[in-house]
């Protein structure tokens, strides 16, 4: 890939998003606003020399990793099997702060303890990552799929925690690497489960499925199960609704694979005058509920390497049930997955 030749001392915005544009001319604005925030960060730190080295990195980071995508001719659904991911559960929040995060990782927990082989996947900006500390102590980084943006796994458990690891000051939804390259294959073989946490804007994640974070929504085989996380209030049901506006036309064009589940963190139940706020995308998910409700040691610590409380746990249980994914209770006895095998055992 070539690199542009500087512009000179001129440092202003629109210089760096011109040379951003130049490393390739396809490059998405969300990768150019980044590349440009990246060289003015830069300039700020190392002085103004900098700035049009970062921006040009960030840029080149971010065309290469999108054009290690599938080509524009690949078929439109994603083989998720073959790329060593098995099922993949997405956990999409409706806005900041829905709890995005504990949800994922609450499916994760619930998943790997009845004996699936999970992946968790963290594709948020590790400056941002609510997952910082959800591993006792940190694996190996795989190889690729680029120098500048590599992938660390970790033991969390008896499950996989894959997380961005980059020395670049911004991380742009460009710069995510594409799904195959989070599967923990050749270092520990493939996973059954996936559950994608996509702790991003979800309005300007859902404005592109080809590239990034929004890759994980696309449809494929088996079918993911996507998950709409929202905090019981109004805000966030119009934020939810919004989001789901925007991947209608994806899903019309059978690109995406819409939410099959509507989870509330932080509730037992909606208080009065919320659910009635619903708009008419997010009412279709009214009877695919599941309430999360808070818990004073996740509320305190975040997610740590321990695993979730059984109550969290719990909750989730039905739906995955639902799924097939978890074992159904027979009294005492209850069957336990052990990969593509179960065995009766003891609750």
């Amino acid at each position: 890939m070539p690199v542009p030749e500087p512009l000179g001392g001129d440092f202003s915005a629109t210089r760096l998003r011109h040379l951003a544009r130049q490393v390739w001319p396809g490059l998405p604005e969300a990768d150019v606003d980044a590349a440009v925030d990246a060289g003015a960060l830069s300039a700020l730190r190392d002085g103004g020399e900098a700035a049009e080295a970062f921006a040009i990195a960030s840029a080149g980071v971010a065309a290469r990793l999108q054009r290690q995508g599938p080509p524009p001719d690949a078929p439109l659904h994603l083989d998720w099997q073959e790329a060593g991911l098995g099922v993949v559960i997405p956990v999409l929040p409706a806005s900041p702060g829905a709890g995005a995060t504990v949800a994922a990782t609450v499916i994760a927990d619930a998943l790997q303890l009845v004996g699936w082989r999970v992946l968790q996947v963290d594709t948020a900006d590790p400056a941002r990552s609510g997952l910082s500390v959800a591993a006792a102590s940190d694996g190996p980084l795989m190889a690729g799929p680029d120098q500048a943006v590599r992938i660390r796994l970790s033991w969390r458990g008896r499950g996989l925690l894959a997380q961005l690891r980059t020395d670049l000051p911004v991380l742009s939804p460009g710069m995510v690497p594409p799904p195959p390259h989070w599967a923990p294959v050749p270092m520990w073989g493939s996973a059954q489960i996936t559950v994608a946490d996509l702790s991003y804007d979800a309005w300007r994640l859902a404005a592109n499925l080809f590239t990034g974070p929004g890759m994980w929504l696309r449809d494929g085989r088996p079918t993911p199960r996507p998950v709409l996380v929202v905090r019981p209030t109004r805000p966030s049901l119009r934020a939810a609704e919004q989001v789901l506006a925007r991947l209608e036309t994806w899903i019309a064009a059978g690109i995406a694979v819409p939410p099959i589940a509507l989870l509330v963190t932080g509730a037992k139940r909606w208080p009065e005058g919320v659910a009635g706020a619903a708009g008419r995308r997010v009412h279709a998910l009214m009877d695919r509920v599941v309430f999360l409700p808070q818990h004073s040691t996740v509320e305190t610590a975040g997610i740590t390497s321990q695993i979730t409380p059984e109550p969290l746990r719990n909750a989730v249980t039905p739906l995955l049930r639902q799924w097939g994914l978890a074992p159904e209770s027979t009294g005492r006895k209850t069957r336990i997955f052990r990969g593509n095998k179960e065995k009766k055992g003891d609750r």
